[in-house]
């Protein structure tokens, strides 16, 4: 099983537009990071998380060339906004592409993007358009995609619930507040765990970085990644603060297990 990380930025990404800041002018390639998603590869099977606006550009640097399906964390733009990259693989691959996630999510999904999902509108002869399929997940039930054992997680988002996925002994959160008591039971035993931590000060919708240290020890991960990073924390600076076991991840990490 490997996971590669394709993008670790908050929505804004960084460098941030009409920034010139720090990190924002950094020359270290750990400070560049695109809007935040992955991709699970197991016994050639590769599971996208998310469709981030990044998304071709991400999987051409990573060298993944195959999407079997796609796990929806929740509907925002920057977890989003990629779908159309999806075509490629659906004409590639001759088949429809599944995509998984919360069905209030999926909704939104459908709703925003109507001439993928909406029968009535087809491409012009000679052209094309995704061909996806909605399947909707219900937290704290295992299910198989594409051969691969998922367990949905439903975490706290602001007025939104978000999708987090267990793969065996590794998870993949964003965009979460709090991790609650029933979901951190469903954690326990996680060799590898990547988790957004915003910034250092609170923030209403996400995790902090102290708040996600403070959840990471809670549950005895051996190893986590942050994810979703802002320009207000460097790599080098950020990794040199944090306690053993805990790191800063970036685009192209790759976790195998």
């Amino acid at each position: 099983m490997r996971l590669t990380l394709l993008g670790t930025g908050t929505s804004f990404g960084v460098p941030q537009l009409g920034c010139g800041c720090a990190v924002c002018r950094s020359s270290d390639p750990r400070d560049q990071r695109a809007r935040s998603g992955a991709a699970l590869e197991v016994e050639g099977v590769t599971l996208l998380i998310d469709t981030p606006p990044e998304l071709r550009l991400r999987l051409l640097q990573n060298g993944i060339r195959r999407a079997d399906a796609v796990l929806y964390t929740h509907e925002h733009a920057d977890h989003v906004n990629g779908i159309d990259d999806l075509r490629a693989f659906s004409v590639l691959q001759r088949r429809p592409v599944p995509c998984y996630g919360s069905a209030e999510s999926l909704e939104q999904i459908r709703r925003g993007f109507p001439y993928i999902f909406d029968d009535a509108i087809q491409p012009t002869p000679g052209t094309s358009k995704p061909r996806l399929t909605l399947h909707p997940l219900k937290p704290g039930i295992e299910t198989t995609v594409a051969g691969i054992p998922v367990l949905p997680l439903a975490f706290e988002h602001g007025p939104l619930s978000v999708m987090g996925y267990r793969f065996g002994d590794l998870a993949y959160i964003t965009d979460a507040k709090m991790i609650g008591p029933a979901e951190r039971e469903r954690l326990k035993g996680l060799r590898v765990l990547v988790i957004n931590a915003l910034w250092w000060r609170p923030h209403p919708t996400h995790l902090s970085i102290d708040e996600a240290i403070a959840t990471v020890r809670e549950l005895g991960v051996r190893r986590t990644l942050l994810t979703h990073l802002t320009h207000e924390t460097g790599h080098a600076e950020l990794a040199a603060r944090l306690p053993t076991g805990i790191e800063p991840a970036y685009d192209g990490l790759t976790v195998d297990l």
